[in-house]
């Protein structure tokens, strides 16, 4: 049974220069945080967020929680001081954006060194005419994870961003198939309205019907739906065992094809029940 499965149900982005959010992230109910120095900071702020940043990851204290630093682009003029930066502290990640061509995340690990792993953000339309060749190239840069950003997707374009992202489907989709192609992790991205509880039951049960790791959220008060949404349901975790324990009978001993419960179940069958029961079990050390 796979026992190196890093739940990622739930990644709160939040901005590096407000102190009083970063230090409840310390406790907040989510698999990632996401120290903001890009979209959620204004430019004569980018300094502080950068220097609260490197505080932050230095300070730790996020317990079983990824600490992730969403960096600007290398071709803006903050992009460079912040992965220099970055490159000496240490957080878990380094999220970088609008990640277009294949040898970008090699330009990044070199500004970063060998330290933390690299994500990346898709969220222009050339990244998707490009993605496999980004993702045939993610372990020389140790890129691990994507992440969607269908807001400045939408945005380049012009497309209507529902809560069913009708437009987007085949995008997500796509993005789904090339990370498992090549043994990636994605997230899914941010649902805006955070008062419509409903929709956002409603998108990250598409997201995680798609095939999504979990979801990138705005605010703490998302954070239950989304954990709940990607992580397997107590009826699942129980034909999981099913499944398991079947297997595991002396009877059963090297079949490749089994009846359980009256339904024919192959090795294939066995190898996502062994994953469900893996992901329960860590996400259930990480609410412990």
């Amino acid at each position: 049974m796979n026992s190196d499965i890093r739940p990622l149900r739930s990644a709160l982005y939040l901005p590096a220069n407000r102190a009083s959010a970063v230090e409840k992230a310390r406790s907040a109910d989510c698999d990632a945080v996401i120290l903001d120095l890009e979209d959620a900071v204004a430019p004569e702020a980018k300094s502080e967020a950068r220097h609260a940043a490197v505080e932050a990851v230095n300070q730790g204290g996020f317990g079983h929680r990824l600490l992730v630093v969403r960096v600007n682009a290398l071709d803006t003029q903050w992009g460079p001081a912040d992965c220099a930066a970055l490159a000496g502290c240490g957080p878990d990640a380094v999220l970088v954006p609008k990640l277009c061509h294949p040898e970008e995340a090699g330009i990044y690990r070199q500004q970063l060194g060998n330290g933390p792993e690299l994500w990346a953000m898709l969220e222009t339309c050339i990244a998707f005419t490009q993605l496999s060749a980004i993702a045939a190239k993610s372990k020389e840069s140790n890129l691990t994870t994507f992440v969607m950003g269908t807001n400045d997707l939408a945005l380049e374009m012009r497309a209507k961003l529902d809560i069913e992202r009708t437009a987007f489907q085949p995008l997500l989709t796509q993005a789904v198939v090339t990370t498992r192609a090549h043994g990636l992790a994605i997230l899914d991205g941010v649902f805006n309205d955070i008062a419509d509880e409903s929709g956002l039951q409603r998108q990250c049960e598409q997201g995680a019907a798609i095939g999504f790791d979990g979801k990138t959220v705005i605010h703490p008060k998302q954070l239950a739906i989304t954990n709940s949404a990607f992580s397997p349901s107590d009826d699942e975790v129980a034909k999981a065992r099913t499944i398991v324990e079947a297997f595991a009978l002396p009877e059963n001993a090297g079949k490749g094809v089994i009846k359980v419960d009256g339904r024919m179940t192959e090795i294939l069958h066995l190898r996502e029940a062994e994953r469900t029961l893996a992901l329960h079990d860590a996400t259930e050390h990480n609410t412990t």
